[in-house]
This record gives structure tokens, sequence and C-alpha cells, in this order.
């Protein structure tokens, strides 16, 4: 267990595990760490319906804003099962982005609503089952013309094969969604045999790698472990976007998707799939109970959205032209770094958003001239909290600081949302305060954009990290069993050493940074460190002469120390 996982730490489920408020938790977190790690592999294989290059974004971030809403609501009732499965559900319809999102975000819905209905006699595995069969039923009939080939198909195979396990007499949960996960891979392989523009592109569907992402995550929060996927879906050859052939797969299409969550009677839906479906195609309506998520793609956006006005009130309308976001998505891919789209202001020059972990780290990047976002150890920023700050910054330039390793793909997708709206944002991949503070120390607005991400990504990378934090429950960590009280020494993310003494701890890390030579450590103090940054230093210019010591007050909780060797 790693040093970030230790504040989330779950048991293990195993097979004849249930879905009890832990699971659907551990589900909701898994689903997102999983898709940010795979959100730019399933980018490079979109290129249905259109090679724009945004569906792991998308899926992405419908995903978080589902998590989102559960926290939101854990905060609210704590226990409430019920309650946490309504508000994720709901919480991935008003999320849901692009086409691929608002399939997923009716598939997931459906699925943990019968989740949420289950009684106490009822076999988890066959409530799974069930699940799957009206969340497939629920996405099919939500797109206006199903087609084969894309996450549909995979999510029918799921269903089918979770269907016959559990058929099987005494089958346990475990073994219904391993079978489950099994069957999507294997359709998802299969996908361009069923699709010719992924045949030509020789891609699997992009939202079937998503779902089957998802899928994996679901079998990791009910069993415990996670199969590794067969090399040919993981790693499917493919063209980047900028030598695709984008004659067959753009110009005969709609010029514009049109996206708004719209109140409405459910009984006005009908009706209003009929107006959208012949404006254009990718018609996706979801939702129920007089909200809807809609989804379309048209040339004539106007009557879209008046057909939206007709059936209810339609809001948050956004709309996209495909041309320039296939343009961005080659340029991207193809490596160029001029600007990403027009500028919306007057906006110039460069700034640096970093994230603070408490008022005394916030208060030493802004003296070293960054835009601070401050957060807690409880509760990172998600990828929209992230995007109104760079949104917020005044220049043109953007580079983000995440400063933890749960943050860098948050950091990233709101990077190409950021994008899509005409700003310039660029990523360091921070893992740690201390990387931040490497980075920032490098920083030259003078140079150009490329050239300075490069010496700032050096930097932090140059900059080995080391922390200390208390347990707070039971845990086995990689350094062994820890109790309540233990004091927990980190190194790169992982924990090495399990002690009772601050000062002893500290200095197991130091040594252990030291161990490979350095010229400069940064001593960081938390909150309640009191004179260990001070005991610290001293102990350094006994044990390693020559060696630069800088203590900085950070005032971060939890964390009496963090340390980096440059």
């Amino acid at each position: 267990m790693t040093a970030d996982q230790h504040d989330d730490q779950r048991a293990r489920r195993d097979g004849v595990a249930t879905f009890d408020l832990v699971t659907v938790r551990r589900f909701a977190d898994l689903a997102v760490e999983a898709l940010a790690a795979a959100r730019e592999e399933v980018d490079a294989l979109n290129v249905y319906p259109v090679p724009d290059g945004d569906t792991g974004t998308n899926m992405f971030l419908t995903v978080e804003a589902a998590r989102e809403a559960l926290l939101a609501q854990l905060e609210e009732s704590p226990e409430d099962l019920r309650g946490a499965i309504r508000a994720y559900a709901h919480g991935a319809l008003l999320g849901a982005r692009g086409n691929s999102g608002v399939i997923l975000s009716q598939l997931v819905g459906a699925l943990v609503r019968r989740i949420g209905r289950a009684g106490p006699g009822d076999r988890s595995a066959a409530v799974f089952a069930d699940g799957m069969r009206l969340a497939v039923d629920a996405a099919y009939d939500a797109v206006g013309t199903p087609v084969e080939g894309t996450i549909l198909t995979v999510a029918r195979a799921a269903a089918e094969a979770a269907a016959v396990a559990v058929e099987e007499p005494g089958t346990r949960l475990g073994a219904v969604v391993h079978a489950a996960v099994r069957a999507s891979r294997e359709a998802l392989g299969h996908t361009p045999e069923q699709l010719p523009v992924l045949a030509r592109a020789g891609v699997v569907d992009a939202g079937g790698r998503g779902l089957c992402v998802v899928l994996a995550a679901m079998e990791s929060a009910v069993t415990g472990e996670h199969t590794v996927a067969p090399q040919h879906v993981l790693g499917s050859p493919h063209l980047p976007v900028a030598t695709l052939p984008t004659g067959d797969l753009t110009a005969d299409g709609p010029a514009y998707e049109v996206m708004y969550l719209l109140a409405a009677d459910d009984a006005a839906v009908p009706a209003l799939r009929a107006e959208l479906a012949p404006l254009g195609d990718s018609l996706v309506v979801v939702g129920g109970d007089g909200l809807w998520n809609v989804h379309v793609h048209v040339d004539d956006v106007g009557a879209a959205i008046e057909a939206g006005i007709r059936a209810g009130t339609p809001r948050r309308v956004e709309v996209v032209h495909f041309a320039e976001q296939v343009e961005r998505a080659r340029a991207g891919r193809a490596g160029r770094s001029g600007r990403s789209g027009p500028a919306d202001d007057d906006r110039e020059g460069r700034a640096v958003l970093a994230l603070a972990l408490g008022p005394g780290l916030a208060a030493l990047f802004r003296e070293a001239g960054a835009q601070v976002l401050e957060v807690t150890t409880t509760r990172r920023p998600s990828s929209a909290d992230l995007l109104r700050a760079v949104l917020d910054c005044p220049a043109e330039e953007v580079v983000v600081l995440p400063n933890h390793a749960g943050t860098v793909a948050v950091a990233e997708a709101a990077a190409h949302e950021a994008a899509q709206r005409g700003r310039r944002v660029v990523v360091v991949p921070t893992r740690a305060q201390v990387q931040g503070i490497a980075a920032l120390a490098v920083h030259e607005p003078g140079r150009s954009l490329d050239n300075d991400v490069v010496h700032m990504t050096d930097a932090a990378r140059g900059a080995r990290h080391g922390a200390l934090t208390v347990a707070t429950e039971p845990a086995m960590t990689t350094a062994g069993p820890c109790a309540p009280g233990d004091v927990l020494g980190a190194v790169q993310g992982d924990f090495v050493i399990v002690g009772e003494d601050l000062f002893e701890v500290a200095t197991g890390v130091l040594e252990r940074l030291l161990g490979t030579g350095g010229e400069l450590v940064t001593l960081v103090a938390g909150a309640e460190a009191g004179d260990l940054a001070q005991a610290c230093e001293h102990w350094v210019g006994h044990t390693h002469p020559g060696v630069d010591v800088l203590v900085l007050a950070g005032g971060q909780e939890h964390y009496p120390l963090l340390v980096s060797v440059e």
C-alpha cells in the first residue's frame, strides 16, 4: 500500500462479498482512478463517431462527477447506502460528457439503482446480473440508432455473460463479475470486425475500452483482485489522428455536437427523440423523473435547442464545432505546440497554478509568484475545481503543478477541457508538494512555454521526496502492519518505515533519500511538527556535512514533515 492510498485504505473483498457501502464507495474511487490512468489511451483510440480525441476524458469526467455526488451525500448521511447510490446515479447523469459519457451514465445509473433496490434476501450475484441486463436495456433504449461494435456491444456481452454465470448453482458475486469482465474484453477485441472505421484505423472501440476499465474497477471493488486484459485489447496498434483518413470519418457527418440538461416531463421525451432524430446522428437521451441529459450531432444547432425548449427547459447548453475540435486533437497527438485555439479574452503572459496542502505551503507558492488552489488531505479537487481555477488565472498560458500523485490525471483532464475553450494549459506531473517547490524554483516566464516546462519537469523529477504521517487505523503497508499512532515514513510515495518516534522515522527517511547522494535537503514542517524540522536539520549537518538544508514552514495537516533531496 502506498502513502497516497493510506487515507482510503479498504479491506480486500472476497468472492462472497455483497454490495455494502464500503464496496460502493470503493468502486466509485477505483472507477475514477482507473479511468484517470487509461484516459489518454482511450482518447487515442477515439475515431468513432468523430476522431476528436476526448472519449477517455469524457468518461473520466462522468465517473468523477458521480463520485463527487456520492461523497457529498455521504457527508450528510454517512450510513445511507440507498441515498449514496441515488446520489451516484444522479451525479453521473449531471456530469455526463460526450456520446460515450452519456451512455456510460445510463449504464452505471441503471446498474447501481438496481443494487439500491436490493432487499436483504436477494443474492448479490443475481442482483448484479439483473442490474447489468437492465443497464443494457436502458442504454439501447436511450440511443437513437444503436450501432454495433461500440460500447453498447461490449455492455451487452458483459450482461449476457453475467446472466449465464449466475445460473450456475452456488455462484458467488465475484464469479459473476469475473465472467462479465472477461466477456467485455473479448467483445472489445471483436469491435473492429463489426465497425469498419475501427478496422481501417487499427483500433478497438474507445467507448468499449472505457467500459472495460469501469467493469474492471467493479471487479476490484468486489473481489480485491484485478485481472490484466489481453495485450491485443490493452495495446491495440493505432494510427495517430494526424494520419487518419479524415474524409470518411468527418466529412459526411454533422458539424456540431450539442449537449444540454433538460428539465421535462417524462411523457415529453418520446416526442423530443422523434424531433431530434432527423436532425443528425449520435442521438442519446438519458435520465428520468423529470431530468434528462440530451446529446446529439447536428448541422442545425438552433433546431436542436428549440426542440429542447418545446419539450421542457434546457440548461447548461454546450455546443462543440467538430472541425475545430478534431484539429486540436490532431495537433495534440502530433506533438505540435501551437495554441490550442482562439483566446477568449485579452490575457497575456504565463501563470503557474500550484495546488497547496495547507496555508503555509500556499503562502510559499504565492511568494514565489504562483496562483494557488488550496487543498486538504481529505478532499482533493475535482477536474471541475481545477478547470475553474485555470480559467480564473490572468494569463494566456497556464502551467499546473498538481503536487499529488492522485491529482495528476485530474489536472490533465482539466487541461484538456481548458484547451477546448481556447486556453493553453500544460501539466507538470509533480507528485508531491516538495516537487512543486522544486519546479517553481526554476520557472522562468521569459523562456518559451515548452522550454520552461522542460526545465520545471526536470527539476521536479530530480527532487526525490519523502514524508512522515501518523496512522489513524490498523493497516497493512508495504513496510509491514501498522496500528493507530504509529509513525509512517514514506519515500517516493511508498511506506518504507513503521516506527514509534517521529525523529527516528524522519532520519530513516532522510538516510534513504541521501543514500544515493544529494546537494540540497528541503524540510517542510507541518502544523504539529514542533521542532522536528530543526532537529532534522542538525542531524543532516552532523551526518552529511556539505549538504545544504532549507527549512520551510508548510503548516500542512496530517504530515508532520515533508522532505525532498536534490
